[in-house]
């Protein structure tokens, strides 16, 4: 705060003692320097208030960009489970319509795929002797 040399104290303390006086000087001395420690926890108190309330106010900004942050990634990740969910509801659409398809043309006459293998194999008559 104040930046006083030696040679200042020394001319304000032959002061302080031709003004005060001897006996009233050690009083006063003591008056001042309370006064002066209570002024400078006072500045030191405004101080750290000031700074606090700079880092309060700090933190609510990150806190605001944190929120906006976290609400662009709801909304996109939101955004593409939409888009998936259509996708796979398309998907099955077309995969309905295809059985239902294959279903009406199979119902309609149109030949069935054999499933038995035994008609695709050449019989052999030695196998079938074997077995029997």
């Amino acid at each position: 705060m104040f930046d006083i040399s030696f040679m200042e104290l020394l001319v304000i303390s032959m002061v302080a003692l031709i003004v005060i006086g001897p006996e009233r000087l050690p009083a006063v001395a003591r008056t001042i320097g309370h006064l002066y420690g209570r002024c400078r926890s006072f500045v030191y108190s405004i101080r750290t208030d000031i700074h606090n309330e700079m880092r309060m106010e700090e933190l609510k900004k990150m806190h605001h960009s944190m929120q906006d942050t976290i609400h662009t990634i709801e909304d996109s990740v939101q955004q593409h489970a939409d888009q998936l969910k259509t996708t796979i509801d398309d998907g099955v659409s077309k995969q309905q319509s295809s059985v239902d398809q294959v279903s009406q043309d199979t119902d309609a006459g149109a030949p069935r795929p054999r499933t038995d293998d035994t008609s695709a194999r050449p019989i052999n008559s030695v196998e079938n002797n074997k077995n029997h």
